[in-house]
């Protein structure tokens, strides 16, 4: 999902590649994985990215972080049991704050 909104972004603002990876101050080919969903942006890169390609910066990091969810659970079985266990407990530690 990260993946594809910031490449879609990206051609919208007729950006290159190489554009967005000398701001991020990387490597091309690193930023080739990101874009390309094989490696994952570290917070701070999602955070340049959305100032970038003029996005708002939540919805990024919404879609980075399900990613990263993803990559962890989205393969096991129960996956949607596990989610709603985690959203049951987000709830209740918000109540407590």
């Amino acid at each position: 999902m990260f993946a594809e909104k910031i490449r879609q972004l990206r051609e919208d603002k007729q950006l290159l590649q190489r554009q967005i990876s000398a701001a991020l101050e990387m490597d091309n080919a690193l930023y080739c994985k990101i874009e390309h969903g094989d490696r994952i942006a570290r917070r701070e890169q999602v955070i340049k990215l959305a100032e970038l390609l003029d996005t708002d910066q939540e919805e990024l990091l919404k879609l980075w972080l399900a990613d990263k969810v993803y990559d962890i659970v989205g393969e096991e079985d129960g996956a949607n049991d596990v989610l709603n266990i985690v959203a049951e407990s987000i709830v209740e530690y918000r109540r407590m704050k």
